[in-house]
């Protein structure tokens, strides 16, 4: 895909449908922007003056909410944030008839995160505006996919050969499906770990291995990224205990003496501390959590760009 091309015709739906160098043209606008935000204060564009993002929320969100506005303005953008909480929906108002609401106003890109799986293809084809899923229910993630890729690439070079792991609730985590596609097209080697119960054999088919045993699969690990037990999607009974799950499955001090001296750790957040990790290893000097939450706003700056101002290619980005 040359410069000049918008990226996958307005849409993010997922990374199962971006192709290896879309990622990669991603990465290279999102680098440039990382150098801007190196800068005190930090560098500012007006590429998408003009512009109206609109971010349609139907979930809490802290992190990714905030990085997309964050990004917007950085561009230039107007932004405006929808929440459900106070709006018509809560007064029984459609989604459709929502979304031919907000159309009518002309945004011109919508992130949209829900519950309901597939609800930001349903955005596109009920709107004019670009849309980014922002999270769809146990389906995708793809932004936190390429912020969490991005920043393996800054710290391991390249994916080929790369194992990563990634530990905990992978059945109800959109998260964990998007770095799988992610990590695949990159070239890495992909372990999920977790109770049976939370990761099932079926996730062979998506070409990763699956390991019940952590302490087993830990020394020859380059990358772990611990993910958040997702409660309030579960039904009961799935493993006995939380403090049963974090003896087996949590990121312990004693389980960081096994790993590779340059192993990364992280988390997309938010953390259940005592749960997923020791404290002491969330904040520790292997962990890149706070990096990639910074990784996040240039991810989806290039985005933004990218899908907005096509013509805008990354060398003319100071």
């Amino acid at each position: 895909m040359s410069g000049g091309e918008k990226l996958i015709d307005r849409y993010i739906f997922g990374i199962e449908h971006l192709e290896r160098g879309d990622i990669e043209r991603v990465f290279r606008y999102a680098s440039k922007y990382y150098k801007g935000m190196q800068k005190r204060p930090v560098e500012n564009y007006d590429f998408l003056r003009g512009y109206t993002v609109l971010n349609l929320f139907f979930e809490p969100s802290t992190r990714t909410r905030i990085s997309f506005e964050i990004a917007a303005q950085r561009l230039g953008a107007h932004v405006v944030n929808f929440s459900k909480t106070g709006s018509s929906v809560a007064k029984g108002e459609t989604l459709r008839d929502t979304i031919l609401s907000l159309n009518a106003m002309r945004p011109d890109l919508i992130v949209v995160r829900n519950s309901e799986p597939f609800t930001p293809k349903f955005v596109f084809e009920n709107s004019d505006a670009c849309v980014i899923n922002a999270g769809d229910g146990a389906h995708e993630h793809p932004t936190q996919a390429l912020l969490d890729t991005f920043t393996m690439l800054q710290h391991k070079g390249n994916f080929q050969g790369l194992k990563v792991a990634i530990v905990g609730d992978i059945l109800h985590s959109r998260v964990a499906r998007s770095n799988i596609f992610a990590l695949n097209k990159l070239g890495a080697k992909v372990t999920l770990v977790g109770p049976p119960t939370l990761v099932p054999e079926k996730f062979k088919e998506m070409g990763v291995d699956v390991s019940y045993d952590f302490d087993g699969i830990i020394p020859d690990m380059d990358v772990i990224m611990m993910l958040r037990i997702q409660l309030e999607r579960q039904k009961s009974g799935l493993f006995p205990s939380l403090s049963e799950y974090h003896k087996l499955y949590g990121l312990t001090e004693e389980r960081m003496e096994k790993t590779k001296e340059d192993v990364l750790v992280m988390h997309p957040g938010p953390i259940n501390r005592g749960i997923e990790f020791d404290g002491v290893v969330a904040d520790g000097k292997r962990s890149v959590i706070l990096e990639q939450v910074a990784n996040g706003v240039a991810v989806r700056m290039a985005l933004l760009t990218l899908l907005l101002r096509g013509d805008i290619d990354a060398e003319d980005i100071n």
